[in-house]
């Protein structure tokens, strides 16, 4: 049973002082849960491990997928092949964060891989910022916490400039490149969420502008540019698959930026690689009976209790649990991802709570493992889950 510890909710003002306005979900409920998720040290560490462990994996996944063309068979658009090899040939193009989502962890339960959102993960300013306030209001330990992602996100801005562990001389090695962060208009959840990590780049020490993507300016030759200024350095909270099927000709203008190098995009499009479901198939081939994994195929699986997920599908859309003969058992057909290809993973249950709540971990990945959050709600993580912070205990 997840053990749960009690706290007094931080209230509206307070929030939207933070920065934070999503906090009431559209049917008027809260999203943020008024209790922690009680977590021990050896738990934290494990989740820790648990995602620098996978992330080497990953990078093995991809290598594999790019050396073995098989980026139809994960669906990967074919007008972003080329940038994403280039993406993946050039260090320069660094994954600055990702978000694991995992099964178990707690209440004796093993960690399992569910998916990684390595491209556009959200829950950043939640789990980041958030979280933290949930004990210092609370008259908490505020370090009992595994949740040092601000910091890390912090040294893996400067990692873009220095391409290596230590950053001691980013300062000597800066050279002025301007960073252009980028929201669609209208969300303020991903506007938000984008100015929290511009925000952490100007303190790294960049010179940083928002800007929202209708107002930027595309050339293949000359790179990305805003207000008449050239950026060298651009993060868009835009999912790179989104780019690639309803915005063509923007695929085609960043394929040319990029390899004429008059820009480096965050997160880089080798990510999708990362992003997509597919992976776990590729995964599975290559670490078969891995302990952080669960078996998952391109086809149904044969005799046992699984879930078939859309390659790009979020927050729950389109998926759904089967039975060992393949019937449905819940399904939720909220989404737009119908038409993409599915995964079909083996069936684990999430911990619950005393009233039947069931608990997802995210574990943030920025250049190693470095903080966990969870969502509640029913047996398909979805819109309406709500965000739960933690503490160890």
């Amino acid at each position: 049973m997840v053990s749960l510890y009690p706290i007094e909710p931080l209230d509206r003002d307070y929030l939207e002082d933070l920065g934070f306005l999503w906090h009431t979900d559209s049917d008027e409920t809260p999203y943020l849960a008024d209790a922690l998720v009680e977590v021990s040290e050896a738990e934290a560490e494990a989740y820790y491990e648990a995602g620098n462990e996978l992330y080497d994996m990953f990078v093995e996944a991809g290598e594999y997928v790019i050396n073995n063309n098989l980026f139809h068979e994960i669906g990967i658009p074919f007008n972003l092949v080329d940038l994403i090899k280039n993406s993946w040939e050039n260090d320069v193009h660094w994954h600055l964060y990702g978000r694991f989502d995992l099964a178990g962890g707690i209440d004796g339960k093993p960690i399992k891989l569910l998916e990684f959102n390595a491209d556009t993960p959200t829950a950043l300013f939640e789990s980041a910022i958030v979280q933290w306030a949930m004990l210092k209001r609370n008259s908490l330990d505020e370090e009992a916490q595994f949740n040092n992602i601000y910091d890390a996100l912090l040294e893996n801005f400067k990692r873009i400039v220095t391409l290596e562990e230590s950053v001691e001389d980013f300062e000597d090695r800066y050279n002025g490149w301007r960073f252009l962060f980028t929201s669609i208009r209208g969300n303020a959840e991903e506007e938000n969420t984008v100015k929290l990590l511009q925000y952490i780049a100007d303190e790294a020490g960049f010179e940083t502008e928002f800007a929202y993507i209708d107002e930027i300016e595309f050339d293949g030759d000359e790179g990305v540019f805003f207000d008449e200024e050239n950026y060298e350095l651009w993060f868009k909270l835009i999912p790179w698959e989104d780019i690639a099927l309803e915005e063509p000709d923007l695929a085609m203008l960043l394929t040319q930026i990029i390899q004429n190098q008059k820009a480096i995009i965050f997160n880089p499009a080798y990510t999708l690689l990362f992003q997509s479901k597919g992976i776990l198939k590729i995964l599975w081939d290559l670490y078969p009976n891995h302990p952080l994994l669960l078996e998952s195929s391109f086809e149904p699986l044969k005799g046992k209790m699984q879930v078939s997920k859309p390659f790009f599908g979020r927050e729950g859309g389109n998926v759904a649990i089967l039975q060992s003969d393949g019937k449905t058992v819940l399904t939720d057909m909220q989404g737009d991802y119908a038409n993409y290809p599915m995964l079909y993973q083996e069936f684990v249950e999430l911990p619950k709570d005393i009233n039947g709540n069931r608990y997802q971990a995210g574990v943030f990945f920025a250049y190693e493992s470095c903080g966990l959050g969870y969502r509640r709600g029913g047996e398909i993580i979805d819109n309406f889950a709500k965000f739960v912070g933690h503490i160890i205990r």
